[in-house]
């Protein structure tokens, strides 16, 4: 089945977001080095509670590609491995319109300190300017049979995505609610958006003081202390995701004391403070059957 997605900015409305006719969301979070999405973590915790695949992008201003690059992921480091992150190239407001190195220069700086490779969002008229980065990005081409099409059939035409054998998405359709028909499945987005398996996402709180919180990443968190002794062999994780890096491979019989714990991805996770200040988070339970993957204690 073919997966559907729109893309939202801070003028999108909350249904476009969680629209029923998609799977995923791509949201907007900056522009140039200057401008940030003031609804961008609004929008993707919502997205993401609804189940959606995840997206970022950046739109380019056009000033220095480097630095563009930088701004963006100052703002993502959170969501880094949960979604799929694009650059989106147009005309409007972008004072290097036309200059075909701009963008070569914008993902290789994004690979260079993510190893991620972006999408690449260009108007099917001016994929020549991008063409460079065609061995190493997917393409998200934008070509409408009309900017009345508010519909979620899509238009039956052809779409030029040469130098690409194909694109990764085609937004079929805009003016309102941009909407984009993808080439992969649920896993090929993943991979696109954790491409090694081992980014590390780690969450942190926003709310120090409070029995429960939601973190950075929209996760909710509950303060309990306890302790936790594994019954088969575990990874602890440096964040609470089943992607983030490992710590240590926990064998049976291992002690956890951990301080607050969370029910997302499939597992209920627990958070172990460790002795620099950093946390280490780990799956004690699976979420969906409740089978617990060891016993708990209370702290003496």
């Amino acid at each position: 089945m073919a997966l559907y997605f729109t893309d939202v900015f801070s003028g999108s409305a909350d249904w476009i977001v969680t629209d029923s006719h998609a799977q995923g969301t791509i949201v907007k979070v900056s522009q140039g080095t200057g401008y940030l999405n003031p609804k961008c973590q609004y929008q993707y915790s919502l997205a993401k509670n609804a189940g959606r695949l995840l997206g970022l992008y950046h739109y380019a201003g056009g000033g220095n590609p480097v630095a563009e690059a930088n701004y963006f992921l100052s703002h993502i480091q959170d969501k880094l491995g949960q979604a799929v992150l694009a650059v989106d190239w147009e005309q409007y407001q972008n004072v290097a319109w036309g200059d075909t190195t701009w963008v070569r220069q914008f993902v290789d700086e994004i690979h260079r300190q993510t190893g991620i490779w972006p999408l690449i969002y260009v108007q099917e008229s001016a994929i020549w300017q991008v063409a460079n980065c065609a061995s190493d990005c997917g393409l998200w081409v934008a070509k409408y049979a009309s900017m009345d099409w508010h519909s979620w059939t899509v238009p039956a035409m052809t779409v030029n995505t040469s130098p690409w054998q194909t694109y990764t998405l085609w937004q079929f359709a805009g003016d309102g609610e941009d909407r984009s028909i993808a080439t992969v499945d649920r896993e090929g987005w993943e991979r696109l958006a954790n491409p090694s398996g081992q980014i590390d996402v780690k969450p942190t709180l926003t709310q120090n003081d409070s029995s429960t919180w939601t973190d950075s990443l929209g996760d909710e968190w509950h303060r309990e202390k306890g302790r936790f002794i594994t019954d088969r062999v575990l990874d602890l994780r440096w964040g609470s995701l089943p992607t983030s890096s490992v710590i240590a491979t926990l064998p049976v019989g291992s002690v956890i004391d951990y301080d607050a714990w969370s029910r997302h991805n499939g597992y209920v996770w627990l958070r172990q403070l460790r002795a620099d200040g950093q946390y280490g988070y780990l799956p004690c339970r699976n979420a969906d059957s409740n089978e617990a993957f060891g016993k708990f204690e209370p702290l003496s």
